[in-house]
């Protein structure tokens, strides 16, 4: 049975999922940040994830809660275990490898984030230690 992460972000992606805020830097200006609507492209349609700063991440009426911890982004949806990805963030590209996916996922920016609405929840964060491995 394929965990329940793993199921959303199957469906939110098309081929198996993810997303995050900011990262370790090592060039001159503002470090890239994860926060804004990120498009995925899959072959039969696009798909919207809307990333913000309050540590959530909405598709649909989906609601994760984030976190990048150095060069990974962890995403949990209150089942109390973090989903853990490889993840490349560069300005308006933001690619996620390992975790339950196949293969990597390259998503865009295109634009910026919306804020929550008050009666929309965030999934409460599970303890760091608690980690989904496959």
């Amino acid at each position: 049975m394929m965990p329940r992460l793993s199921r959303l972000l199957v469906l939110l992606l098309g081929v198996v999922p993810g997303l995050s805020a900011q990262t370790t830097h090592s060039g001159a200006g503002p470090r890239p940040r994860l926060e804004g609507k990120w498009q995925a492209k899959t072959e039969d349609e696009i798909r919207h994830i809307m990333v913000r700063t309050d540590s959530s991440a909405q598709f649909g009426d989906q609601v994760a809660r984030w976190r990048v911890v150095g060069d990974s982004l962890w995403l949990t949806l209150g089942d109390g275990v973090w989903q853990v990805y490889g993840m490349k963030l560069e300005a308006e590209k933001l690619t996620l490898s390992g975790g339950d996916l196949e293969k990597p996922v390259t998503l865009r920016r295109v634009g910026p984030a919306t804020a929550r609405a008050d009666s929309v929840a965030i999934p409460a964060p599970p303890p760091p230690t608690e980690r989904a491995w496959d």
